[in-house]
């Protein structure tokens, strides 16, 4: 390994309204997206970097715990007009790498009263009905995928507001490619080195290059009926 600094990942808030170079949706003032090397801008879901939860910065404690729990760690920067530079404003870390922070860094009952309201939130923002479908139908395209995966994908995919994929008009009429790609998403995190590979400084287009073998091969297993 060189001995070179690695550079951060990088997200920003959007000043102005874009456009998504990959999926060409819309990016809203106060959405949060990323520039590539040749300064495209991309939505955070076409980045790969939808699953990652915003930690705003304050607590020094619990934002150390969990840049050292989170596999991937992307840093929120935001343009300040009246210094006329980008400043940090936090971090983007996977959820369970947040929760073990949070469990470090306060006692039992405050973990707990932390976990009700998140999943209080979570409940507000799922629709149970189209959930249950989604997973369903993720189920027939791979029966072999371990058990509960499919209500994760789901879930992850369907959050309202989030700008996923599970929530465009495709998804709601439960499109094959909708399908595949929420599941795609999900192998390439969890079954892959992807997110190591992101977090050493490899391209995000290297990096997808790199794991496709892998991914095709858990798809595969995945699909494979039991006889």
């Amino acid at each position: 390994m060189s001995n070179e600094t690695i550079p951060e990942l990088k997200v920003y808030y959007c000043n102005r309204e874009t456009v998504c170079c990959d999926c060409e949706e819309a990016i809203n003032k106060g959405d949060l997206f990323f520039i590539d090397q040749g300064s495209q801008h991309f939505c955070l879901s076409c980045a790969d970097l939808d699953q990652l939860i915003y930690l705003p910065s304050g607590n020094t404690a619990l934002t150390r715990r969990a840049s050292k729990l989170s596999k991937l760690v992307a840093v929120v920067y935001r343009f300040s007009s009246s210094r006329k530079r980008n400043e940090r404003k936090g971090l983007l870390v996977e959820e369970e790498a947040l929760q073990k922070a949070q469990e470090e860094c306060l006692s039992d009952e405050d973990v707990r009263e932390k976990h009700r309201e998140r999943d209080a939130k979570r409940r507000v923002l799922l629709d149970s009905q189209y959930l249950k479908d989604f997973a369903l139908r993720i189920r027939e395209f791979y029966p072999q995928c371990p058990e509960g995966r499919e209500y994760q994908i789901a879930e992850h995919a369907c959050l309202k507001y989030s700008g996923r994929v599970g929530r465009s008009a495709s998804a709601k009429e439960f499109e094959n490619s909708t399908i595949i790609l929420a599941v795609r998403a999900h192998v390439r995190h969890l079954e892959t080195d992807y997110d190591l590979l992101l977090m050493n400084g490899n391209d995000r287009n290297d990096a997808r290059k790199t794991i496709e073998d892998d991914i095709e091969s858990v798809l595969r297993n995945w699909q494979t009926a039991k006889e």
